[in-house]
């Protein structure tokens, strides 16, 4: 079985604009070693970010991008609500989405979800430690 992970939304951003870690995970993940799992919320706060980003990207490549997504990842629909992040609750939904898709990683730069290190047997890592998992 493959592994099944929730990307948040800074590891699209950062892979999507820059090379490191990030970016080498969303190459993983396109060239299919990992199953992404994500949800209509994180896919929507990923384009809200992209749209308002500093960096420009121009309309037909979030598109793309959004179709990427929701062709190439286990869409889930979380019926719990949970409250684990208490310093961003906004970041709960990545938390939900692993647990409703049975995903064994959360890849994240945010330190309010790193510093949860794991919940419910769902290990929350930087891109760097998920690379390592990888190889």
């Amino acid at each position: 079985m493959r592994i099944r992970a929730v990307l948040d939304t800074n590891v699209f951003v950062s892979g999507i604009h820059w090379t490191g870690a990030s970016k080498k995970v969303l190459r993983a993940w396109m060239e299919g070693k990992f199953l992404l799992v994500s949800s209509l919320p994180i896919i929507d706060e990923i384009i809200r970010v992209l749209m308002a980003f500093k960096v420009p990207l121009e309309p037909e490549d979030i598109s793309w991008w959004e179709s990427l997504i929701l062709e190439k990842s286990s869409l889930v629909f979380p019926v719990e609500h949970l409250t684990v992040v208490k310093n961003d609750p906004d970041d709960d939904k990545f938390i939900e989405a692993a647990v409703e898709g049975n995903a064994r990683y959360i890849v994240s730069q945010d330190k309010h979800l790193l510093n949860i290190k794991e919940y419910s047997g769902i290990k929350i890592l930087h891109p760097d430690e998920f690379l390592e998992l990888l190889d």
